[in-house]
C-alpha cells in the first residue's frame, strides 16, 4: 500500500484508526437501526396532541439520521483515504495530519493547521 504522509505515519497508527473507524461505523449504524425501532413503536392514530408529539419524533429522527449519515460519509471517507494511500494528509496544506490528531478524531481531513486556516477562510466569506 503506498503511502504518501511521513514515517511518522506507521502501519500500527494506520491499523488503529483502521479499527477505531470500523468501530464508529458500526456504532453509528446501531444508532441508526435503534432510533427506527424506537420510532415505530408509536402508535399511529391518538389526537392532535398525540399526531403532532408523532411528528416531532419523526422530525428529531430525520435530523437523528442526517447527522449520522453525516458522520458515516466521513468515516467511509477515511476508509478510503486508508485504502488509497492519501490517510493522514491535510486537504488544506497537504502536509501530515498530526499522528495524536489522527487517533483522537481519525476521520479529520485537516491538521490543525489547515483546520484554522479553513476557518479563517470560513469567517472571512461569511460576512
Amino acid at each position: 500500500m503506498a503511502r504518501s504522509t511521513t514515517t511518522k505515519m506507521t502501519d500500527k497508527v494506520i491499523k488503529d484508526c483502521r479499527d477505531k473507524l470500523l468501530k464508529s461505523k458500526m456504532d453509528l449504524l446501531n444508532r441508526v437501526k435503534e432510533a427506527r425501532e424506537k420510532l415505530d413503536l408509536g402508535e399511529k392514530g391518538g389526537d392532535e396532541a398525540d399526531q403532532t408529539m408523532r411528528l416531532l419524533a419523526e422530525q428529531e429522527m430525520l435530523n437523528l439520521n442526517d447527522r449520522l449519515r453525516s458522520q458515516l460519509y466521513e468515516i467511509e471517507s477515511a476508509l478510503g483515504r486508508i485504502d488509497n494511500g492519501s490517510f493522514g494528509t491535510c486537504e488544506e496544506t497537504e502536509e501530515p495530519i498530526e499522528v495524536e490528531r489522527l487517533r483522537a478524531i481519525p476521520w479529520t481531513r485537516l491538521s490543525i493547521e489547515g483546520a484554522e486556516m479553513r476557518e479563517s477562510m470560513n469567517k472571512r466569506y461569511a460576512r
